[in-house]
């Protein structure tokens, strides 16, 4: 595989929020989007990825990013923090508002080429991650699962669980071991996120 790394991550910066679909930018060029549980170190992740401490808010209260937040690398290269999913306490209306607008935007969004799901490796695979990885299967969109928080488990169980989760989704997703806070996985999150933003569009 090319570690030839052409996709200016540390370049990106914050773009707007968007509630709905008809609130996202221009649905042009390509952008690839992060979901995953609440607390799961999506937020970590993301700010690791681009060398930038801030770049998406961090909380250690669940369920704090309520909105689908677009992040340029360009004119035409984006990231996508999307609302955190299957946290207990958002109020059942609001928490079937975020679905509605998480399938709209999975489902009718050309520009989206691939999606990061994080999960905690210590609790991989819960209920909502097997329905984002159905939903996502439905929309034809390619998942890479990040194994995050490697760190808080000893190198042979981190490999166990990455084997088990690979046995699991078989070829429904690639996936790796993630550490923000100890430098695991950076190279290999960014070459995928490299391979699937400069991928010839079809048509």
């Amino acid at each position: 595989m090319s570690t030839n790394i052409s996709v200016p991550l540390s370049e990106a910066t914050f773009l707007k929020s968007a509630a709905t679909l008809k609130q996202c930018p221009a649905d042009l060029g390509a952008e690839v989007a992060f979901c995953g549980r609440s607390n799961a170190g999506k937020s970590s992740a993301l700010n690791f990825l681009t060398d930038q401490k801030k770049l998406a808010r961090t909380s250690k209260t669940p369920g704090r990013t309520q909105l689908i937040n677009f992040f340029t690398l360009s004119e035409t290269l984006r990231l996508v923090d999307l609302p955190g999913y299957g946290y207990a306490k958002v109020p059942p209306k609001m928490k079937e508002e975020w679905q509605r607008n998480l399938d709209d935007y999975l489902r009718g969004r050309e520009s989206l080429r691939g999606l990061i799901q994080v999960m905690d490796i210590r609790h991989p695979l819960r209920e909502f991650d097997k329905l984002m990885l159905d939903w996502s299967k439905s929309a034809e969109l390619p998942v890479h699962i990040l194994l995050t928080k490697a760190d808080k488990l000893k190198r042979g169980p981190q490999q166990s669980t990455l084997l088990n989760v690979r046995r699991s989704v078989g070829s429904g997703a690639s996936v790796q071991t993630f550490s923000a806070t100890h430098g695991i996985g950076k190279i290999e999150l960014t070459r995928q996120i490299n391979t699937w933003m400069t991928a010839p569009t079809e048509g």
